[in-house]
């Protein structure tokens, strides 16, 4: 199993990381370490998040890295992450 991002989702990412690095850069540094030891949970527990109750019927999960909220989906031996949303914003239906 592997943990890839989209190049949204990574830009998405990188935007958060920079936005909390301007307020407070070892909040920053302790966000992406937690970021990366939930990412890398997954491997070992990929269909452990949970379902996103905006979009039930889709295949994507979320976990939750407080504030934000990392949609991934599984295929084949790969997650992938395909956003990273501020838990504020709600995500559009498409």
């Amino acid at each position: 199993m592997d943990i890839k991002f989209t190049l949204t989702a990574r830009e998405m990412f990188l935007d958060s990381l920079l936005h909390i690095q301007k307020e407070n850069p070892i909040v920053a540094q302790t966000f992406k370490d937690k970021t990366e030891k939930s990412l890398w949970r997954l491997i070992e527990f990929p269909q452990s998040g949970k379902r996103i109750h905006e979009f039930p019927g889709l295949p994507f999960r979320e976990i939750i890295i407080s504030p934000y909220r990392f949609f991934y989906r599984v295929k084949n031996e790969t997650v992938w992450v395909v956003a990273v949303w501020h838990s504020a914003q709600i995500p559009k239906r498409s």
